[in-house]
């Protein structure tokens, strides 16, 4: 069956850095665009980071300058690389993936991606 897992998280200070990663199974990874949502206490899942079948990258803005999206599809492996962490960015970090069909558009709605993992929390301190 399909799994992501995703592991990484912890605790860091304002300006560390850590890196997320998520292990797929159960599907062909290298078909499938990828993502990462997070969700900080008390509020939505916020759309990140993406990255798509052909290895382009996708950012917020908020993470566009500290965030590293890539995947090794040799792996299965999604890899979230955090830098300049600021307390803002303390969430439940999830990954998604979204089958890569012709002609559908990128999306950074959470309905559009079909599959999730479990969440690493990331908390970072002040």
């Amino acid at each position: 069956q399909v799994q992501l897992v995703e592991s990484g998280g912890g605790l860091v200070q304002s300006g560390g850095s850590l890196r997320v990663s998520c292990a797929a199974s159960g599907f062909t990874f290298s078909h499938y665009h990828m993502s990462w949502f997070r969700q900080a206490p008390g509020k939505g899942l916020e759309w990140v980071s993406g990255i798509n079948t052909s290895g382009g990258t996708y950012y917020v803005d908020d993470v566009k300058d500290r965030f590293t999206i890539s995947r090794d599809n040799a792996k299965n492996i999604l890899y979230l690389q955090m830098n300049s962490l600021k307390p803002e960015d303390t969430a439940l970090y999830f990954c998604s993936a979204r089958q890569w069909r012709y002609g559908r558009n990128w999306s950074t709605k959470k309905d559009d991606w079909e599959y999730w993992g479990q969440g690493t929390q990331v908390t970072v301190s002040s």
